[in-house]
């Protein structure tokens, strides 16, 4: 057996592979039972992708699609991959800043144009699961175990545990961690003499891949391997001292290739247009909750959606949830393997990401006790205060996976008593995570006005269309499917992204655009339910607002919160409105539109 302290200190002899007929069988059968489990997940949004949104996450849901629409502009209509002005009009989106997805938007943007963003985003959710486990098949078994059984259980947690499928609510950036297993791979071989050079070259362009699909699982990716990497020097120095040269000789060649590759985007993202800087909330947010280690995620065959709430921040962030006997299992894996160098430093770094998890103080079942944690001391160093930190959690989850099958790989040599102990408690731990169907609720159609182009009649493509309410981080929702359904064929003012709240003076991160007149009158509205009074000078303020965004047509949703006071308030700051291709709009074309700057 090729035990993993084997294979990192690189004392394994060449393993035997099994015949090829029989390798591809099981290579194409974990594929096609990673994808079946995949679109199961899924079902649900695959009956309807237009007509369906993601009950637990739409917002992010809407927001993907716009990143979607923004790689087919990209490839068919020549747009600025890192940057985008068709929405938050007129100041534009940092893309480099966003979660932009560029590594997929633009290779599936053949399919955005054809199919619409719809379709495109449950694609890349399903393959994301299902690519992600196979990944970590394909390195496990051709890599750390013998057994592939035991790569097969190590992919399909890795591929489906509680935090994929809490992240598969719309987050199509975290469910595509399919290149992290072969960055953690290159990574350990960099140790072997001779591959300096070319591990260092294929490492770079693996982190150049994975920028432009999600920098905060590459951070969190190279912390795991940073706290590897020094747990296994402390534990073993001779070996540590002996590959340190071949090591840091490749990181070096990775870190010349992949800085000069995204010298450029990299700038453009914290010094060009729309960057900004940390979180629109305190690092202590959003945070691990203990009980959550043996809890049940929402979306697991034995969760409880209500008890689930008290130990999660929301659907999108289960990102524990292990269940009882699932942590005894991946305790029971470090047990197994504990005579491994390699495995106990890898607990380790499971360990350390866990505590920074759970944020500057302990919560347990939603309570936030004084208990100080050591993540308190480093929440506001650059870099760190731009991440989730309950996010961190989703490295631990990874690394059970590949704990699991190590273990399961090192049993088989057990006693027959021993070994079906083990296979009773895989039984025992998986099938109550066995993920349930996403849920789904019906999308409001998209009106005539929309579908079938009218609004082309009113916008051209220097003027932007309006629609109420306006987009932002939790309202607004069907303005930023239209515009994302159109393709983006049309500008629009504000939106849901990251960018500065109040620049020049405030560059820190916020998800809605900087604040004005207009928007804030029209949310109170939608909120509230209250007609102000206009005066003379808030309806000059309105004007203002609507030649700032270049607006050459206001357009209210149909079937709005609070739909009435709205109509009511538009009317008496512009007059009555037109009812054209089922929407009451507002023709404001007679306004100027200011110079481009």
């Amino acid at each position: 057996m090729r035990a993993v302290e084997e294979v990192v200190e690189g004392k394994a002899e060449p393993r035997p592979e099994p015949p090829a007929p029989r390798r591809s069988r099981a290579d194409l059968g974990a594929g096609l039972s990673y994808l079946s489990l995949a679109v199961l997940v899924m079902i649900q949004l695959w009956r309807d992708p237009s007509g369906r949104v993601l009950a637990s996450n739409d917002d992010d849901h809407g927001v993907f699609q716009f990143f979607l629409a923004h790689g087919e502009r990209v490839l068919f209509h020549g747009d600025n991959p890192l940057f985008s002005d068709r929405i938050n009009v007129p100041d534009g989106v940092n893309m480099m800043a966003n979660t932009s997805v560029l590594a997929v938007s633009l290779p599936f943007a053949p399919v955005t144009h054809f199919f619409g963003p719809a379709v495109a985003v449950v694609l890349l959710l399903t393959l994301g699961l299902a690519g992600t486990a196979f990944a970590w098949y394909w390195v496990l078994s051709r890599h750390l175990v013998t057994s592939r059984v035991a790569a097969w259980i190590g992919g399909l947690w890795c591929g489906f545990a509680p935090t994929m499928i809490s992240h598969a609510n719309g987050h199509v950036n975290f469910v595509s961690q399919w290149v992290l297993p072969f960055i953690v791979w290159q990574v350990l071989r960099l140790r072997e003499p001779g591959r300096q050079w070319r591990g260092g070259v294929v490492l770079g362009l693996l982190i150049v891949l994975q920028v432009f699909i999600n920098e905060e699982s590459l951070l969190f990716t190279a912390m795991a391997l940073g706290v590897f990497v020094i747990a296994y020097a402390l534990m073993a120095p001779a070996r540590a001292r002996q590959d340190a040269r071949h090591l840091l000789a490749g990181l070096g060649v990775a870190a010349a290739v992949a800085g000069a590759l995204l010298a450029y985007p990299l700038w453009f993202q914290f010094f060009g247009p729309g960057n900004y800087s940390g979180q629109p909330f305190a690092p202590d947010k959003y945070a691990t909750d203990l009980a959550s280690l043996v809890g049940f995620a929402r979306q697991s065959l034995a969760g409880n959606a209500e008890l689930t709430r008290r130990m999660s921040v929301s659907g999108t962030e289960d990102n524990v949830f292990f269940g009882p006997v699932g942590f005894v299992m991946i305790v029971a894996s470090v047990v197994v393997l504990w005579r491994s160098v390699a495995a106990r430093a890898t607990a380790i770094a499971a360990l350390v990401l866990l505590v920074a998890s759970m944020g500057p103080t302990l919560v347990v079942l939603g309570h936030r006790t004084s208990v100080p944690l050591p993540f308190g001391l480093v929440s506001h160093v650059p870099i760190i205060d731009l991440v989730s930190v309950t996010r961190f959690a989703m490295v631990p989850a990874t690394i059970a996976g590949v704990l699991l099958a190590l273990a399961t790989d090192r049993v088989r040599g057990f006693t027959p008593r021993g070994r079906r102990l083990w296979q009773v408690g895989l039984v025992l731990a998986l099938v109550p995570l066995f993920p349930k169907p996403l849920p789904v609720v019906e999308a409001d159609p998209l009106p005539p006005f929309i579908a079938e182009g009218t609004w082309r009649q009113y916008v051209t493509d220097d003027r932007s269309l309006v629609t109420v309410p306006l987009p932002e981080v939790t309202t607004g929702r069907a303005g930023v499917r239209w515009s994302a359904q159109t393709l983006l064929d049309y500008r629009s003012p504000r939106g849901y992204f990251m960018g500065p709240v109040a620049p020049p003076l405030d560059r820190t991160g916020s998800w809605n655009a900087p604040r004005r007149f207009t928007s804030d009158l029209l949310w109170r509205v939608r909120e509230y339910g209250v007609r102000p009074p206009l005066t003379a000078g808030d309806k000059a303020r309105i004007t203002e607002d609507l030649i700032f965004w270049r607006a050459a047509v206001v357009v209210l949703v149909p079937g709005s919160r609070n739909e009435g006071p709205l109509l009511d308030t538009l009317t008496a700051a512009l007059g009555p409105p037109q009812q054209v291709g089922g929407v009451r709009l507002w023709d404001v074309r007679f306004l100027p539109v200011p110079p481009n700057e």
